[in-house]
């Protein structure tokens, strides 16, 4: 390792990764990656690796950031005949609630306003709905409601008899985010970037602009670009350069079993249940949860998202499942603290929507439970652009969805860089967008959304 680097970035998670990748495809060389564990495995591969470009206003920002991250994806994923298994099965979202379809079709309409494509409508006798594919990621945009019961059975047999309604989400599904990130650190690697195992204690300055870093071991490097993309750290290594990054961490966790008893088809998308609930708890239990302070949350109202996936391949049992019922602010501590009760929580909630799930009741199957950190801004936006200091970068606050927006998030990193041309939507990833008495308008009113 030289002690000169055109570019030193702190953090090898997915964003991190991906920002060499978009800088090395740029054409600069000595890129160097530091950090104290290897690339991609901090909170990046706790991902339930999903994606999709459906997202809320205010404004279409999140959506084409989305569209266009999604496109590089679908690059690369031909580039190298899509060896991180990039699907386009869907996200599904379920309803057992015939109030709740007005909702299900003005966010559809929503999404379709703001560019993600048109919706479109099945009722009974209708033979229009175009079936996903369980493999590749070919197929429409936009999205389909269906509300004819025999058509719902028809392609998702696996849901409740009682389903009013699905709403299928097209442009989505998921991929191996390990396969993925390794990928395009392999294509940067050969293009001549090196990783630094360490930490970065100090950032230096010379005139009021970035000059080098300084690894908590002594070493020190001449640099003239630093990026921050430090994950649940970035408002730490923010406070290097005496910028404040206004962000939180919050725990998140997935458990993963074997569905031997066959919840979920092997070739589902991604299944949601859009409904509020009350638990079925029984006497005892309901007695059992509400002598304790730290359990009784479980027996009011909850929200809706309780989401499953199948896992590998369709000889696989494996599946995925997640609720995020209540998350804190957090500082970033490892190992995440586990939660013994919270792989039962989602397997009650799924089996609302999900039949087979109503199985396990009895007897619990043995869940792998992890998780991570998603790292956010107030309005769950990211980041990525000038730090505030010459010099300085940062790319995070990619919350859930760091995999799926990496690579449009290194894009307009580089953009930033370089000085090349950016997309419209450039400044409301900026942290300079807090600056902006109209952008602070509008987060004094930023409403609800649908982001999982």
């Amino acid at each position: 390792m030289g002690s000169t680097s055109s570019v030193v970035i702190c953090g090898a998670g997915i964003l991190g990764i991906s920002a060499a990748y978009a800088l090395a495809q740029q054409g600069f060389k000595d890129i160097l990656v530091i950090d104290e564990h290897p690339p991609l495995t901090l909170t990046s591969d706790k991902s339930s690796e999903c994606y999709r470009n459906w997202w809320p206003g205010p404004g279409d920002a999140m959506v084409q950031l989305m569209n266009r991250s999604i496109a590089l994806m679908e690059e690369r994923a031909a580039a190298c005949n899509n060896m991180f298994k990039l699907n386009r099965r869907g996200y599904l979202y379920v309803t057992t609630d015939a109030a709740q379809i007005d909702g299900l079709r003005a966010a559809a309409t929503e999404a379709a306003q703001l560019g993600a494509g048109e919706l479109r409508e099945h009722a009974a006798g209708s033979a229009s709905y175009q079936p996903h594919h369980a493999e590749g990621y070919e197929g429409p945009g936009g999205s389909d409601l269906i509300t004819d019961s025999a058509l719902i059975q028809q392609h998702f047999p696996y849901l409740a008899p009682e389903t009013a309604a699905v709403l299928h989400v097209r442009r989505a599904g998921w991929l191996s985010a390990q396969s993925y990130g390794m990928w395009m650190w392999e294509q940067a690697r050969a293009a001549g970037v090196e990783l630094v195992t360490g930490r970065v204690s100090a950032v230096e300055t010379a005139g009021g602009a970035v000059s080098g870093v300084t690894l908590a071991d002594g070493t020190a490097i001449k640099t003239p670009t630093f990026v921050n993309a430090a994950g649940p750290h970035i408002g730490s290594v923010g406070a290097l350069l005496g910028v404040d990054v206004p962000v939180h961490n919050e725990p998140h966790l997935k458990a993963a079993f074997n569905d031997h008893l066959g919840a979920v088809g092997r070739d589902s998308p991604l299944v949601i249940c859009a409904d509020e609930q009350e638990l079925p708890w029984s006497a005892d239990e309901r007695a059992m949860l509400a002598e304790d302070p730290e359990t009784a949350w479980l027996l009011g109202r909850l929200p809706s998202g309780a989401h499953t996936r199948p896992e590998g391949d369709a000889a696989a049992q494996s599946i995925l499942i997640l609720w995020d019922v209540h998350n804190e602010k957090v500082a970033p501590t490892f190992p995440i603290a586990e939660d013994p009760l919270y792989a039962e929580t989602a397997i009650r909630g799924l089996g609302r929507i999900l039949p087979g799930m109503r199985g396990y009741l009895e007897r619990m199957p043995r869940p792998s439970v992890d998780g991570g950190y998603y790292t956010k801004t107030q309005e769950n936006r990211p980041l990525a652009g000038p730090l505030g200091v010459p010099g300085a970068y940062i790319i995070g606050a990619a919350s859930g969805y760091g995999i799926m927006a990496a690579a449009g998030l290194a894009e307009l990193l580089a953009g930033h860089i370089t000085g090349g041309p950016l997309p419209e939507y450039a400044p409301l990833f900026s942290l300079a967008r807090y600056q902006d008495p109209g952008y602070q308008a509008l987060l004094a009113n930023w409403g609800e959304s649908w982001q999982l």
